[in-house]
């Protein structure tokens, strides 16, 4: 059975023309045009990932993105016409796994959409079966339930922010420079942004450090990119 997508847009003919491509390559899928819209079809459907426009009439994306991050992981893709720095990290800040620009190729959104699916699909089949969770001690990350504990504490982390951790924590020491983790984490390397890693990393530090502002877990090496210690 394919995956189910929720689109969510207030511009009626931008739904149409995603819904008619993911219908064509078999998704199931539901529409909303507005915040609330969305958080209703979201709480009805369950879908497997969410195509998010920003700016919409009484609830924008940002809130309706940061109330399905409290009680889901599923790929979001942000969709937004604003093309400011601030605009994107507040995205990313609010729990987006990535975003695309309008006016946006098509073919870009549906090479996300299966990329998003396949890679949050395969993280958690791969790691239901794992026995012996990354550690580094007193933080144990737990992938297959997109989370980790620090010091007994549950911690809720989105797909990509485990899949950095796993990342980092595969290799701890080396160094992994801002490219390299937009690829192997985000999947393409073209599209990428490497202000979504440095974003990423603020976010996971946040939740993961005692003091994020000087990190013990996860450090930067100045002008290349980031490793794991748990020295």
């Amino acid at each position: 059975m394919y995956e189910k997508i929720l689109i969510v847009d207030d511009e009626k003919s931008i739904v149409d023309i995603i819904k008619f491509n993911l219908d064509k390559e078999g998704y199931r899928t539901f529409t909303a045009y507005d915040g609330y819209g969305a958080l209703e079809e979201f709480q009805k459907e369950s879908p497997d990932l969410v195509i998010l426009d920003v700016m919409m009439p009484g609830m924008d994306g940002y809130e309706v993105c940061r109330r399905i991050r409290e009680s889901s992981n599923i790929p979001i893709i942000m969709v937004t016409a604003r093309t400011e720095e601030i605009d994107t990290v507040l995205g990313l800040e609010m729990g987006a796994d990535e975003y695309v620009t309008k006016p946006f190729s098509m073919r870009e959104l549906m090479a996300r959409v299966r990329t998003g699916l396949r890679r949050y699909q395969a993280l958690t089949r791969k790691e239901t079966s794992q026995t012996n969770p990354y550690t580094a001690g007193d933080f144990i990350l737990d992938a297959a339930k997109f989370s980790c504990q620090k010091g007994g504490v549950r911690i809720d982390l989105t797909q990509r922010e485990t899949e950095i951790i796993k990342l980092l924590m595969s290799r701890r020491g080396q160094v992994f420079p801002r490219p390299e983790i937009l690829e192997k984490v985000w999947g393409y390397e073209s599209l990428g942004d490497e202000r979504t890693v440095d974003v990423t990393i603020r976010r996971l530090r946040e939740k993961i450090e005692d003091d994020p502002s000087q990190p013990k877990l996860i450090l930067t090496k100045r002008g290349v990119g980031y490793y794991f210690t748990d020295k």
